[in-house]
């Protein structure tokens, strides 16, 4: 097999991994795409290890260390709008927010996610602690939820509270995201894809960033829906079934990026 057909499988979440980590589609797409160019020209990175998933971001977290902050970042917006993926990168993607990363989102155990940053199992999980402790310091946000089944959106909006933000509503539907946005609008938005009324997420999602500059982690049963090229690309993509874990890291990650690209505009005191 080639280490083309062994890493294609594995592109999706490694791109969903680094777009998570960096806080943007373009700059996460530039560093896979860097990955795949150290591949090109030295084949001998990769680590035959009988696991073609865990080889590819071993060798991405090899290359994100290597080129830091060199890799070029996506231009500003159309709308010149603040972009995130501008700042400085390497203060933004923390070994801790790596190791939360790779364990709540990505699945892998303490051990091999340690083998990956190239770590003791004892420094990983003092990272993981690091991490908790970050989570924990977050500013209280207000999210809004667009989910059109209710025991997934009680789930929801139980693990939004319990990071101890405030969930604004809950809509099922694009019209009553429309409706919800209108009288409270939210720091951040959880969007499911396929809603109750046939319509769409994507589109609801869409309306909102229209008018709104803000995260949205999109928690859904068909991600291949959003990897089209096409309207909303996620930075934060989390499968169905979700773990819990999962759906924490990304809304902390989310907000981190929002929080922090705050603090880097807001004018001198």
């Amino acid at each position: 097999m080639s280490l083309a057909e062994e890493i294609g499988p594995h592109l999706p979440s490694l791109r969903r991994y680094a777009r998570a980590l960096s806080g943007s589609q373009a700059s996460g797409d530039t560093y896979v795409r860097v990955m795949l160019e150290t591949l090109v020209t030295n084949p001998n990175q990769w680590e035959q290890a009988g696991n073609a998933r865990f080889s590819s971001f071993k060798l991405f977290h090899a290359v994100w260390n290597a080129v830091g902050q060199d890799v070029p970042t996506a231009a500003p917006d159309h709308s010149g709008r603040f972009t995130i993926a501008d700042e400085r990168l390497s203060s933004l993607a923390a070994p801790s927010r790596q190791a939360l990363l790779l364990t709540a989102m990505e699945g892998f155990s303490d051990a091999e996610a340690a083998r990956i940053m190239g770590l003791s199992e004892a420094d990983f999980r003092a990272l993981i602690k690091d991490a908790d402790d970050a989570i924990k310091a977050l500013t209280r946000s207000d999210v809004m939820i667009i989910e059109d089944e209710a025991i997934i959106a009680l789930d929801i909006q139980g693990l939004v509270e319990e990071l101890g933000h405030n969930v604004t509503g809950v809509a099922a539907t694009r019209t009553e995201a429309q409706k919800l946005v209108a009288q409270k609008k939210p720091d951040i938005l959880l969007a499911d894809i396929q809603l109750a009324d046939g319509s769409s997420g994507i589109d609801a999602a869409s309306d909102i960033l229209a008018e709104l500059d803000i995260p949205v982690v999109f928690i859904t049963a068909f991600p291949e829906r959003l990897l089209t090229g096409r309207q909303v690309e996620p930075t934060f993509l989390i499968t169905k079934p979700f773990q819990p874990a999962a759906v924490r890291a990304a809304i902390s990650q989310a907000l981190f990026f929002k929080q922090t690209a705050r603090r880097l505009t807001a004018p001198a005191a």
